[in-house]
């Protein structure tokens, strides 16, 4: 298992993309990796956009990003509500200092942009926040998947399994 030791935060809120959620938590844990599932509050029961349900493990506010290797950022209308919060938005900055792979697909990319990170960075998205991205200061393009140093971003469910691949080798 390559990620045996590896210890990854999956954020979420109501509203989250079902498959975008789920595909890269179950892909991970096929790796051996512990993934942990951070919302607003722990032990409660977030649901998707399609109704699949998940549990939080802990909340995003008692996050110490010095225990985490790597951060999801799930899509749906979950990435909406998630970058109104200081500690996420810090969560992200911190983690990009580190150099520590965050993982972003669809409208992830929003969470993000309030986080100030994306400036002179090559991404994707869904095309529908195509502007908001290049207005944050990154290069759009229309690709399955794109690495640019320890950013991963992926447009849409079709293109899990190639922004999850990418995402293992970089988190390896």
């Amino acid at each position: 298992m390559k990620l045996h030791n590896k210890k990854i935060i999956q954020l979420v809120s109501d509203d989250f993309e079902d498959l975008e959620l789920w595909y890269p938590v179950l892909r991970l844990r096929e790796e051996g990796a512990s993934v942990v599932i951070a919302g607003e509050k722990s032990n409660v029961t977030y649901i998707g956009k399609y109704g699949v349900p998940i549990e939080s493990d802990v909340s995003f506010h008692d996050l110490d990003p010095n225990d985490y290797d790597a951060i999801l950022v799930p899509g749906g209308w979950s990435p909406d509500k998630l970058r109104r919060y200081d500690d996420i938005l810090s969560l992200i900055r911190v983690m990009n200092d580190q150099q520590k792979p965050i993982g972003q697909i669809c409208h992830a990319g929003w969470v993000l942009i309030s986080a100030k990170i994306l400036q002179g960075k090559k991404v994707t998205s869904t095309p529908g926040i195509k502007d908001d991205m290049i207005n944050a200061g990154a290069t759009w393009v229309n690709e399955p998947v794109v690495v640019d140093g320890n950013l991963i971003s992926s447009r849409r469910p079709p293109d899990l399994p190639d922004y999850m691949r990418e995402f293992i080798k970089v988190l390896s």
